[in-house]
């Protein structure tokens, strides 16, 4: 159940095409799906515009399967994330046939039901630090389109050569939410919040030597980022990202 669909039940309910009383019965239906091994969120995109995202990390293959399989049966697009090489090659091979797409670097899947309308008012520009950033890159990227949104990026544009990023100042400015991805000591949202007015969402990435920690040095510096405009998410999450740009760059209801 979405917005549209409601809207579309409403509609019928005034032009007598359907009764009461099996609008009544349609929306008392328990918006939950209970799975052996999950229970599913039917009424998620209704609420928030969005449905239920599948986290593919700790899950099996045929966990995954049933419950996009379910959700696409429901009658909602259904993305995946973090999945590996693996998972994607059997997803491929399971849901043959199917609306899916697979993104390698990005580690996500996404099988569609319907298409997605232009939801943003603007364009939603992704930039990466090194290429090692890249699949946390390509997540917020993938995230940001299926969710009905304009995305460019930008690669390999960290601070340790600053002419890199400069030469993209014209896109940076005419962007309408940058979200920026970057490890080591995670300073490239700093340096694009400086030269935007424009909100940045900062990604700091598990890239570094031991004294980055796993991403924690990144995190902290884009907490402490003296940029302002500058909001923070936590380490690798590119969807996190992702999808916050989707909501900033929302058109109007």
């Amino acid at each position: 159940m979405n917005r549209q669909t409601l809207r579309s039940l409403l509609e019928q309910l005034m032009r007598n095409e359907r009764s009461l009383d099996s609008l009544e019965e349609l929306l008392s239906q328990d918006p939950v799906l209970e799975l052996d091994h999950s229970t599913l969120d039917l009424h998620r995109e209704l609420r928030q515009g969005v449905p239920e995202v599948v986290f593919g990390e700790g899950k099996t293959v045929s966990q995954i399967v049933e419950t996009m399989t379910a959700l696409h049966c429901a009658g909602q697009n259904v993305l995946a994330t973090r999945l590996d090489e693996n998972k994607l090659q059997l997803l491929g091979t399971t849901l043959r046939g199917k609306a899916l797409q697979i993104d390698e670097t990005a580690r996500c899947a996404y099988l569609e039901e319907h298409p997605v309308s232009k939801q943003g008012v603007g364009t939603i520009l992704v930039v990466t630090a090194g290429t090692s950033d890249a699949p946390v890159g390509a997540e917020a990227a993938f995230t940001a389109r299926v969710l009905g949104n304009s995305v460019q990026e930008i690669r390999d544009v960290g601070v340790a050569g600053l002419h890199r990023l400069l030469r993209h100042l014209d896109e940076l400015r005419q962007a309408n939410v940058i979200i920026a991805v970057a490890g080591m000591e995670g300073a490239l949202p700093s340096v694009i919040g400086g030269l935007v007015d424009r909100p940045v969402i900062a990604v700091p990435t598990s890239i570094g030597y031991g004294a980055a920690f796993g991403g924690l040095a990144a995190l902290l510096g884009m907490l402490n980022s003296c940029a302002s405009g500058v909001v923070t998410v936590n380490i690798d999450n590119g969807f996190g990202a992702g999808y916050a740009a989707s909501l900033m760059n929302r058109r109007e209801p």
